[in-house]
Protein backbone atom coordinates (compact mmCIF):
# COMPACT_ATOMS: atom_id res chain seq x y z
CA UNK A 1 0.00 0.00 0.00
CA UNK A 2 1.14 3.03 -0.98
CA UNK A 3 2.25 6.05 1.87
CA UNK A 4 -0.72 8.32 -0.17
CA UNK A 5 -3.38 5.46 0.97
CA UNK A 6 -1.70 5.48 4.37
CA UNK A 7 -1.92 9.48 5.06
CA UNK A 8 -5.36 9.74 3.13
CA UNK A 9 -6.72 6.91 5.94
CA UNK A 10 -5.99 9.60 8.52
CA UNK A 11 -7.20 12.68 7.02
CA UNK A 12 -10.47 11.71 5.74
CA UNK A 13 -14.00 11.26 6.84
CA UNK A 14 -16.52 8.23 5.69
CA UNK A 15 -19.81 9.19 6.09
CA UNK A 16 -21.79 6.29 6.07
CA UNK A 17 -25.03 6.41 3.80
CA UNK A 18 -27.86 6.97 5.89
CA UNK A 19 -26.12 8.70 8.64
CA UNK A 20 -26.30 7.28 12.40
CA UNK A 21 -29.74 5.48 11.01
CA UNK A 22 -27.86 2.62 9.30
CA UNK A 23 -28.80 -0.75 10.71
CA UNK A 24 -25.19 -1.44 10.95
CA UNK A 25 -22.57 0.45 12.72
CA UNK A 26 -20.31 3.27 11.35
CA UNK A 27 -16.63 2.01 11.20
CA UNK A 28 -14.26 4.19 13.14
CA UNK A 29 -11.45 6.13 11.11
CA UNK A 30 -8.97 3.50 12.23
CA UNK A 31 -11.55 0.41 10.91
CA UNK A 32 -12.39 2.27 7.58
CA UNK A 33 -9.71 2.85 5.53
CA UNK A 34 -7.65 1.71 3.11
CA UNK A 35 -9.68 -0.29 1.74
CA UNK A 36 -8.67 -2.84 -0.92
CA UNK A 37 -11.43 -2.13 -3.58
CA UNK A 38 -14.44 0.96 -3.22
CA UNK A 39 -17.15 0.57 -5.96
CA UNK A 40 -18.17 4.14 -7.01
CA UNK A 41 -20.92 6.21 -8.10
CA UNK A 42 -23.56 3.07 -8.54
CA UNK A 43 -27.20 2.52 -7.80
CA UNK A 44 -27.10 0.50 -4.68
CA UNK A 45 -29.74 -2.24 -5.33
CA UNK A 46 -30.40 -3.57 -1.83
CA UNK A 47 -32.83 -6.29 -1.89
CA UNK A 48 -32.82 -6.48 2.07
CA UNK A 49 -33.97 -2.72 2.47
CA UNK A 50 -36.22 -2.58 -0.68
CA UNK A 51 -34.46 0.45 -2.02
CA UNK A 52 -32.55 1.65 -4.91
CA UNK A 53 -30.25 4.30 -3.68
CA UNK A 54 -26.79 6.43 -4.57
CA UNK A 55 -23.75 5.24 -2.77
CA UNK A 56 -20.40 3.73 -2.31
CA UNK A 57 -19.29 0.22 -1.35
CA UNK A 58 -16.10 -0.47 0.52
CA UNK A 59 -14.54 -3.71 0.61
CA UNK A 60 -11.93 -5.32 2.67
CA UNK A 61 -10.31 -8.65 3.14
CA UNK A 62 -13.01 -9.91 0.65
CA UNK A 63 -16.16 -8.68 3.07
CA UNK A 64 -18.13 -5.48 2.66
CA UNK A 65 -16.82 -3.21 4.99
CA UNK A 66 -18.83 0.29 4.51
CA UNK A 67 -21.57 0.92 2.59
CA UNK A 68 -21.15 4.91 2.34
CA UNK A 69 -22.43 8.22 0.95
CA UNK A 70 -20.49 9.02 -2.61
CA UNK A 71 -17.31 9.97 -2.98
CA UNK A 72 -16.96 9.78 1.03
CA UNK A 73 -14.33 6.91 0.48
CA UNK A 74 -12.03 8.46 -1.86
CA UNK A 75 -8.80 8.21 -1.86
CA UNK A 76 -8.98 5.29 0.76
CA UNK A 77 -8.32 2.71 -1.72
CA UNK A 78 -6.00 0.26 -3.67
CA UNK A 79 -8.47 -0.13 -6.50
CA UNK A 80 -11.67 1.56 -7.58
CA UNK A 81 -14.07 0.72 -9.65
CA UNK A 82 -16.50 3.41 -11.43
CA UNK A 83 -19.74 2.57 -11.71
CA UNK A 84 -21.57 5.48 -12.81
CA UNK A 85 -24.57 4.37 -14.89
CA UNK A 86 -24.28 1.46 -13.33
CA UNK A 87 -26.83 -0.98 -11.00
CA UNK A 88 -24.77 -2.37 -8.40
CA UNK A 89 -26.30 -5.49 -6.92
CA UNK A 90 -25.08 -8.17 -4.31
CA UNK A 91 -23.67 -10.79 -6.16
CA UNK A 92 -26.29 -12.69 -8.54
CA UNK A 93 -26.89 -16.82 -7.62
CA UNK A 94 -28.30 -18.84 -10.05
CA UNK A 95 -30.29 -20.99 -7.93
CA UNK A 96 -30.41 -24.34 -11.00
CA UNK A 97 -28.10 -24.81 -13.25
CA UNK A 98 -26.17 -27.20 -14.90
CA UNK A 99 -22.24 -27.50 -14.44
CA UNK A 100 -21.04 -30.58 -14.81
CA UNK A 101 -19.80 -30.05 -18.33
CA UNK A 102 -17.36 -32.83 -18.66
CA UNK A 103 -19.53 -35.72 -17.17
CA UNK A 104 -23.29 -35.12 -18.66
CA UNK A 105 -23.11 -33.86 -21.74
CA UNK A 106 -25.54 -30.96 -20.71
CA UNK A 107 -23.56 -29.11 -18.52
CA UNK A 108 -21.67 -25.83 -19.20
CA UNK A 109 -18.59 -24.29 -17.60
CA UNK A 110 -19.05 -23.05 -14.34
CA UNK A 111 -17.65 -19.53 -14.75
CA UNK A 112 -19.28 -19.13 -17.88
CA UNK A 113 -22.84 -19.77 -16.64
CA UNK A 114 -21.20 -17.52 -13.27
CA UNK A 115 -18.57 -14.74 -13.11
CA UNK A 116 -18.58 -14.04 -16.90
CA UNK A 117 -22.00 -13.59 -16.66
CA UNK A 118 -23.06 -11.42 -13.32
CA UNK A 119 -23.14 -14.88 -11.54
CA UNK A 120 -21.32 -15.25 -8.11
CA UNK A 121 -22.80 -18.00 -6.98
CA UNK A 122 -24.40 -21.20 -9.34
CA UNK A 123 -26.20 -24.10 -7.81
CA UNK A 124 -26.01 -27.17 -9.77
CA UNK A 125 -28.85 -28.75 -9.34
CA UNK A 126 -29.01 -32.25 -9.57
CA UNK A 127 -26.07 -32.84 -12.22
CA UNK A 128 -23.97 -35.07 -9.53
CA UNK A 129 -25.51 -38.10 -7.18
CA UNK A 130 -23.77 -40.03 -4.33
CA UNK A 131 -21.34 -42.48 -7.00
CA UNK A 132 -19.65 -39.22 -8.66
CA UNK A 133 -19.97 -36.27 -5.95
CA UNK A 134 -16.38 -36.46 -5.26
CA UNK A 135 -15.51 -36.26 -9.35
CA UNK A 136 -17.62 -33.05 -9.34
CA UNK A 137 -15.89 -31.19 -5.96
CA UNK A 138 -12.59 -32.04 -7.51
CA UNK A 139 -13.21 -31.45 -11.31
CA UNK A 140 -16.20 -28.40 -11.06
CA UNK A 141 -16.72 -26.82 -7.60
CA UNK A 142 -12.77 -26.57 -6.91
CA UNK A 143 -10.96 -24.86 -9.69
CA UNK A 144 -13.85 -22.91 -10.53
CA UNK A 145 -13.34 -19.13 -9.97
CA UNK A 146 -17.48 -18.92 -9.32
CA UNK A 147 -18.76 -20.29 -5.89
CA UNK A 148 -20.29 -23.89 -7.17
CA UNK A 149 -22.53 -25.22 -4.54
CA UNK A 150 -25.16 -28.52 -5.43
CA UNK A 151 -28.41 -30.36 -5.38
CA UNK A 152 -27.33 -33.59 -5.02
CA UNK A 153 -29.42 -35.79 -7.03
CA UNK A 154 -31.29 -38.47 -5.20
CA UNK A 155 -30.27 -40.42 -7.73
CA UNK A 156 -26.84 -42.09 -7.37
CA UNK A 157 -26.11 -41.39 -10.56
CA UNK A 158 -27.05 -38.19 -10.79
CA UNK A 159 -27.57 -36.95 -14.26
CA UNK A 160 -24.37 -39.29 -15.70
CA UNK A 161 -26.68 -41.91 -17.18
CA UNK A 162 -29.01 -40.11 -19.41
CA UNK A 163 -32.19 -38.52 -18.02
CA UNK A 164 -34.05 -41.73 -16.65
CA UNK A 165 -32.29 -41.64 -13.56
CA UNK A 166 -35.35 -42.36 -11.20
CA UNK A 167 -36.80 -45.37 -13.05
CA UNK A 168 -35.01 -47.98 -12.11
CA UNK A 169 -35.02 -50.35 -9.31
CA UNK A 170 -31.64 -49.45 -7.86
CA UNK A 171 -31.17 -45.89 -8.14
CA UNK A 172 -31.83 -44.24 -5.25
CA UNK A 173 -29.27 -45.14 -2.34
CA UNK A 174 -30.67 -43.39 0.68
CA UNK A 175 -27.71 -44.03 3.23
CA UNK A 176 -24.47 -43.32 0.34
CA UNK A 177 -26.47 -40.31 -0.06
CA UNK A 178 -26.90 -39.49 3.78
CA UNK A 179 -23.26 -40.20 3.76
CA UNK A 180 -21.81 -37.97 0.60
CA UNK A 181 -24.61 -35.05 2.08
CA UNK A 182 -22.63 -35.13 5.66
CA UNK A 183 -19.37 -35.18 4.49
CA UNK A 184 -19.66 -31.90 2.06
CA UNK A 185 -22.25 -30.53 4.05
CA UNK A 186 -20.53 -26.66 3.05
CA UNK A 187 -21.61 -27.23 -0.50
CA UNK A 188 -24.40 -29.24 -0.34
CA UNK A 189 -27.16 -27.10 0.30
CA UNK A 190 -30.30 -29.67 -0.51
CA UNK A 191 -31.41 -32.36 -2.37
CA UNK A 192 -32.81 -32.34 -6.50
CA UNK A 193 -35.27 -34.76 -7.70
CA UNK A 194 -36.89 -34.32 -10.99
CA UNK A 195 -41.13 -35.74 -11.03
CA UNK A 196 -41.84 -35.87 -14.08
CA UNK A 197 -43.50 -39.10 -16.45
CA UNK A 198 -40.37 -39.57 -18.41
CA UNK A 199 -38.08 -39.48 -15.44
CA UNK A 200 -39.65 -41.81 -12.99
CA UNK A 201 -41.38 -44.33 -14.84
CA UNK A 202 -43.51 -46.61 -12.98
CA UNK A 203 -41.76 -45.50 -9.60
CA UNK A 204 -44.36 -42.95 -8.98
CA UNK A 205 -44.38 -40.71 -5.99
CA UNK A 206 -41.83 -43.22 -4.25
CA UNK A 207 -38.77 -41.25 -5.28
CA UNK A 208 -39.71 -38.03 -3.61
CA UNK A 209 -40.86 -40.11 -0.33
CA UNK A 210 -37.45 -41.14 -0.44
CA UNK A 211 -35.68 -37.69 -0.81
CA UNK A 212 -38.28 -36.23 1.52
CA UNK A 213 -36.62 -39.12 3.88
CA UNK A 214 -32.97 -37.96 3.29
CA UNK A 215 -33.49 -34.13 3.93
CA UNK A 216 -36.05 -35.02 7.45
CA UNK A 217 -32.38 -36.98 8.67
CA UNK A 218 -29.83 -34.62 7.56
CA UNK A 219 -32.16 -32.07 9.14
CA UNK A 220 -32.33 -33.58 11.88
CA UNK A 221 -28.56 -33.99 12.18
CA UNK A 222 -27.25 -31.27 11.07
CA UNK A 223 -29.85 -28.95 13.07
CA UNK A 224 -30.61 -26.79 10.24
CA UNK A 225 -32.84 -27.02 7.61
CA UNK A 226 -32.68 -28.75 4.12
CA UNK A 227 -34.61 -28.46 1.46
CA UNK A 228 -35.65 -30.77 -1.41
CA UNK A 229 -36.18 -29.06 -4.91
CA UNK A 230 -38.37 -30.58 -7.19
CA UNK A 231 -38.34 -30.51 -10.43
CA UNK A 232 -42.01 -30.55 -12.04
CA UNK A 233 -43.22 -31.09 -15.51
CA UNK A 234 -45.58 -33.77 -17.64
CA UNK A 235 -47.83 -35.74 -15.17
CA UNK A 236 -47.84 -38.50 -13.56
CA UNK A 237 -46.98 -37.89 -10.95
CA UNK A 238 -50.10 -35.18 -10.80
CA UNK A 239 -48.43 -31.36 -9.78
CA UNK A 240 -51.20 -31.41 -6.54
CA UNK A 241 -49.83 -34.95 -5.43
CA UNK A 242 -46.15 -33.39 -5.07
CA UNK A 243 -46.93 -30.35 -3.56
CA UNK A 244 -48.85 -32.39 -1.26
CA UNK A 245 -45.75 -33.93 -0.35
CA UNK A 246 -43.40 -30.45 0.64
CA UNK A 247 -42.81 -28.35 3.55
CA UNK A 248 -41.82 -25.34 4.65
CA UNK A 249 -38.46 -24.25 2.67
CA UNK A 250 -38.56 -26.67 -0.32
CA UNK A 251 -38.46 -25.45 -3.75
CA UNK A 252 -40.51 -25.94 -6.25
CA UNK A 253 -38.16 -25.57 -9.69
CA UNK A 254 -40.45 -24.91 -13.18
CA UNK A 255 -43.40 -23.70 -11.21
CA UNK A 256 -44.71 -20.98 -14.32
CA UNK A 257 -44.07 -23.80 -17.05
CA UNK A 258 -47.11 -23.57 -19.67
CA UNK A 259 -47.55 -27.33 -19.92
CA UNK A 260 -50.66 -28.57 -19.19
CA UNK A 261 -51.21 -30.06 -15.41
CA UNK A 262 -49.32 -26.94 -14.08
CA UNK A 263 -49.90 -23.88 -11.41
CA UNK A 264 -53.16 -23.70 -12.92
CA UNK A 265 -54.79 -26.80 -14.16
CA UNK A 266 -57.69 -25.55 -17.32
CA UNK A 267 -57.95 -22.44 -18.73
CA UNK A 268 -59.09 -19.54 -17.12
CA UNK A 269 -59.28 -21.22 -13.63
CA UNK A 270 -57.24 -20.08 -10.80
CA UNK A 271 -54.53 -21.63 -9.33
CA UNK A 272 -54.41 -25.14 -8.05
CA UNK A 273 -55.64 -25.59 -4.50
CA UNK A 274 -52.57 -27.64 -3.34
CA UNK A 275 -50.44 -25.17 -4.59
CA UNK A 276 -52.31 -22.31 -2.15
CA UNK A 277 -51.57 -24.58 0.66
CA UNK A 278 -48.33 -25.12 -0.37
CA UNK A 279 -47.55 -21.18 -0.39
CA UNK A 280 -49.29 -21.19 2.98
CA UNK A 281 -47.22 -23.81 4.80
CA UNK A 282 -43.85 -21.89 3.50
CA UNK A 283 -42.99 -24.16 0.22
CA UNK A 284 -40.89 -21.81 -2.25
CA UNK A 285 -41.45 -21.09 -6.06
CA UNK A 286 -38.69 -21.09 -8.41
CA UNK A 287 -37.82 -19.92 -12.18
CA UNK A 288 -35.82 -22.83 -13.67
CA UNK A 289 -36.50 -20.91 -17.27
CA UNK A 290 -34.75 -24.18 -19.63
CA UNK A 291 -35.31 -24.84 -22.52
CA UNK A 292 -39.56 -25.59 -22.05
CA UNK A 293 -40.15 -24.54 -18.26
CA UNK A 294 -40.83 -20.82 -18.23
CA UNK A 295 -44.39 -19.12 -20.17
CA UNK A 296 -44.63 -15.87 -20.08
CA UNK A 297 -48.49 -15.79 -20.02
CA UNK A 298 -47.97 -18.48 -16.90
CA UNK A 299 -45.98 -15.91 -15.15
CA UNK A 300 -47.91 -12.72 -15.56
CA UNK A 301 -51.51 -14.91 -14.52
CA UNK A 302 -50.28 -16.03 -11.36
CA UNK A 303 -48.55 -12.39 -10.90
CA UNK A 304 -52.70 -11.34 -11.58
CA UNK A 305 -53.04 -13.59 -8.23
CA UNK A 306 -50.30 -12.34 -6.45
CA UNK A 307 -48.43 -15.37 -6.57
CA UNK A 308 -44.85 -14.02 -7.37
CA UNK A 309 -41.57 -16.24 -7.64
CA UNK A 310 -39.27 -16.43 -4.90
CA UNK A 311 -36.19 -16.91 -6.50
CA UNK A 312 -35.13 -16.57 -10.41
CA UNK A 313 -32.93 -19.46 -12.10
CA UNK A 314 -31.86 -19.88 -15.67
CA UNK A 315 -31.81 -24.01 -15.52
CA UNK A 316 -28.81 -23.30 -18.08
CA UNK A 317 -27.12 -26.24 -19.55
CA UNK A 318 -25.81 -26.72 -23.31
CA UNK A 319 -28.89 -26.83 -25.18
CA UNK A 320 -30.23 -23.61 -24.35
CA UNK A 321 -27.50 -21.46 -23.61
CA UNK A 322 -27.92 -20.09 -27.24
CA UNK A 323 -31.68 -19.58 -26.64
CA UNK A 324 -34.26 -19.45 -25.30
CA UNK A 325 -32.38 -19.04 -22.08
CA UNK A 326 -28.83 -17.29 -22.36
CA UNK A 327 -27.50 -16.06 -19.68
CA UNK A 328 -29.31 -15.12 -15.88
CA UNK A 329 -29.57 -11.38 -17.08
CA UNK A 330 -31.59 -12.52 -19.84
CA UNK A 331 -34.20 -14.23 -17.05
CA UNK A 332 -34.19 -11.78 -14.92
CA UNK A 333 -35.13 -8.94 -17.93
CA UNK A 334 -37.77 -11.57 -18.38
CA UNK A 335 -39.32 -11.17 -15.18
CA UNK A 336 -39.38 -7.14 -15.65
CA UNK A 337 -41.09 -7.00 -19.14
CA UNK A 338 -43.62 -9.91 -16.92
CA UNK A 339 -44.35 -7.55 -14.63
CA UNK A 340 -41.92 -7.97 -11.77
CA UNK A 341 -40.38 -4.09 -10.38
CA UNK A 342 -36.90 -4.42 -10.22
CA UNK A 343 -36.28 -4.62 -6.84
CA UNK A 344 -38.93 -7.62 -6.90
CA UNK A 345 -36.15 -9.20 -9.83
CA UNK A 346 -33.23 -8.37 -7.97
CA UNK A 347 -34.51 -9.56 -4.47
CA UNK A 348 -35.42 -13.02 -6.27
CA UNK A 349 -31.90 -13.49 -7.54
CA UNK A 350 -30.17 -12.39 -4.36
CA UNK A 351 -31.44 -12.59 -0.69
CA UNK A 352 -34.21 -15.03 -1.62
CA UNK A 353 -31.54 -17.10 -3.38
CA UNK A 354 -29.10 -17.08 -0.51
CA UNK A 355 -32.26 -18.09 2.01
CA UNK A 356 -33.68 -20.83 -0.24
CA UNK A 357 -29.86 -22.21 0.29
CA UNK A 358 -29.36 -21.56 4.15
CA UNK A 359 -26.84 -18.73 3.29
CA UNK A 360 -29.19 -15.02 3.70
CA UNK A 361 -26.81 -12.55 5.33
CA UNK A 362 -23.97 -14.40 4.25
CA UNK A 363 -24.80 -13.93 0.47
CA UNK A 364 -27.07 -12.33 -1.44
CA UNK A 365 -26.61 -8.84 0.84
CA UNK A 366 -25.20 -5.28 0.91
CA UNK A 367 -24.87 -5.26 4.85
CA UNK A 368 -21.51 -4.87 6.20
CA UNK A 369 -19.64 -8.01 6.90
CA UNK A 370 -21.59 -9.85 4.41
CA UNK A 371 -19.22 -11.74 1.92
CA UNK A 372 -18.14 -9.28 -0.75
CA UNK A 373 -19.52 -11.18 -3.61
CA UNK A 374 -21.49 -8.43 -6.16
CA UNK A 375 -22.68 -7.85 -9.48
CA UNK A 376 -22.83 -4.86 -11.58
CA UNK A 377 -25.38 -4.57 -14.35
CA UNK A 378 -26.24 -1.92 -17.11
CA UNK A 379 -29.30 -1.38 -18.22
CA UNK A 380 -29.23 -1.20 -22.22
CA UNK A 381 -31.86 0.47 -24.21
CA UNK A 382 -32.90 -2.70 -26.47
CA UNK A 383 -36.11 -3.33 -28.25
CA UNK A 384 -35.34 -7.14 -29.36
CA UNK A 385 -38.15 -9.49 -28.08
CA UNK A 386 -37.75 -11.47 -25.45
CA UNK A 387 -38.44 -15.49 -26.21
CA UNK A 388 -40.55 -17.57 -23.83
CA UNK A 389 -40.12 -21.41 -23.37
CA UNK A 390 -42.98 -21.31 -25.67
CA UNK A 391 -41.84 -19.30 -28.46
CA UNK A 392 -44.14 -16.12 -27.20
CA UNK A 393 -42.28 -12.99 -26.80
CA UNK A 394 -42.65 -9.97 -24.96
CA UNK A 395 -40.37 -6.40 -25.34
CA UNK A 396 -38.96 -3.70 -23.35
CA UNK A 397 -37.39 -0.70 -23.75
CA UNK A 398 -34.36 -2.20 -21.79
CA UNK A 399 -32.43 -4.91 -21.40
CA UNK A 400 -29.60 -6.34 -18.49
CA UNK A 401 -26.39 -6.56 -19.00
CA UNK A 402 -23.51 -7.41 -16.85
CA UNK A 403 -20.63 -5.40 -17.29
CA UNK A 404 -18.75 -6.67 -14.23
CA UNK A 405 -18.44 -9.07 -11.00
CA UNK A 406 -17.26 -9.15 -7.74
CA UNK A 407 -16.24 -12.17 -6.44
CA UNK A 408 -15.20 -12.36 -2.75
CA UNK A 409 -13.57 -9.10 -2.98
CA UNK A 410 -11.75 -9.70 -6.60
CA UNK A 411 -13.09 -7.58 -9.48
CA UNK A 412 -13.92 -9.61 -12.72
CA UNK A 413 -14.54 -7.36 -15.91
CA UNK A 414 -16.78 -8.96 -18.61
CA UNK A 415 -15.79 -8.12 -22.31
CA UNK A 416 -18.41 -8.34 -24.64
CA UNK A 417 -17.27 -11.77 -26.47
CA UNK A 418 -18.18 -13.24 -22.78
CA UNK A 419 -21.98 -11.52 -22.90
Amino acid sequence: MSASHDESATSRTVTPLGGTNLSHPALSQEEAGPYDLVIGGGLLVDPEKGTSSAGDIAVRDGRIAAVVEPGSADGLYAEFFDAHGLLVTPGLIDLHAHVYDHATGLGVAADLAGVRSGVTTVVDAGSSGSDNFADFERTVVAPSTTRVLSWLNISRHGLTRGTTELAGDDDIRSADSIRTILAHRDVIRGVKIRMSRSVVGENGLEPLRAAKRVTERIAAETGRPFPVMVHVGNAPPAFGDVLDLLGAGDVVTHAFHGKAGGLFPEAGSGPLPQARAALERGVRLDVGHGSASFAFDTMERALEYGIRPHTVSTDIHGRNLVGPVHDFTTTMTKLLAAGLTLNETVRAATSEAAESIGLAGRLGSLAVGSVADLALLDRVEDTTPLVDAEGRTRTTGHRLTAVATVRAGVTHRIRKADA
